[in-house]
């Protein structure tokens, strides 16, 4: 039977990169997103009869669960589910409010909380899995401007291992953690088209480059596999060496 594969914010970026990856595994995925129809149809297209689509504002609970029960009445309990989706909405502390804090908290930290508690009694059902938080270094170590997306991205850091704790033995939990990646988000946020500031970061980087989605979807290929079987409630942080904590 081909096992199955959840991916939140699976249509673009690093989120794309990782579903494509659990379908040359022979995963058959289905990756949600919020509103990008373009970016979704070229997803399915990429991912030639093994990736499917489906839209669901994973800041809304109810959305979260009407788009689990649909997976589980069509493919059943998925082997894998990672949870990549993530919003920014940076600025200053004193200008953030309440709906900035909010949208990045529901999305961020709290839309994990609901797809598990939605998924993983059939997974352990079906015999258990493996769930990969992605996170952010800004977890660990903050940045100005971006109190929302640090504090969702440390807690779940924590929602991690408490999961770890409670959903052993049937189903190994992990956080991977990109660092500079080259995408589109990362380039723009961090202005890395300018060669100044892109010296600037790989300065600080000393493997020399930046990180690609190939180097974050082999990280994630190693979480879900039997090579990790003994491996739950960790970080794994794929950087370069730019953070060592």
């Amino acid at each position: 039977m081909t096992p199955t594969a959840v991916v939140s914010g699976g249509t673009r970026g690093i989120g794309l990169e990782l579903a494509l990856r659990l379908c040359a595994l022979g995963h058959r995925v289905t990756a949600l997103y919020r509103t990008d129809e373009q970016a979704a149809r070229r997803a399915e297209k990429e991912g030639a009869g093994q990736l499917r689509t489906l839209r669901a504002d994973l800041a809304r609970p109810a959305e979260i669960r009407a788009v689990c029960a649909e997976i589980l009445a069509t493919d059943g309990p998925p082997a894998v589910l990672v949870n990549n989706a993530g919003v920014n909405r940076d600025r200053p502390f004193l200008s953030l409010t309440g709906e900035d804090w909010d949208d990045v908290l529901a999305t961020n930290l709290s839309a994990p909380f609901h797809l598990v508690r939605a998924l993983a009694p059939a997974m352990i059902g079906a015999g258990g899995g493996s769930i990969v938080n992605i996170g952010a270094t800004t977890a660990i170590r903050p940045r100005a401007n971006g109190a929302n997306y640090c504090a969702s991205k440390a807690g779940l850091l924590q929602l991690t291992k408490c999961m770890a704790l409670e959903l052993a033995p049937h189903i190994r939990v992990n956080a991977l953690i990109p660092g500079f990646t080259d995408t589109p988000e990362v380039t723009e946020r961090y202005r890395l088209d300018d060669p100044d500031r892109r010296a600037a970061v790989l300065a600080t980087i000393p493997a020399g480059r930046i990180g690609t989605p190939r180097d974050i979807a082999d990280a994630l290929e190693f979480l879900v596999t039997s090579r990790s079987a003994y491996l739950t409630g960790q970080q794994l942080i794929v950087d370069g060496g730019n953070f060592m904590g």
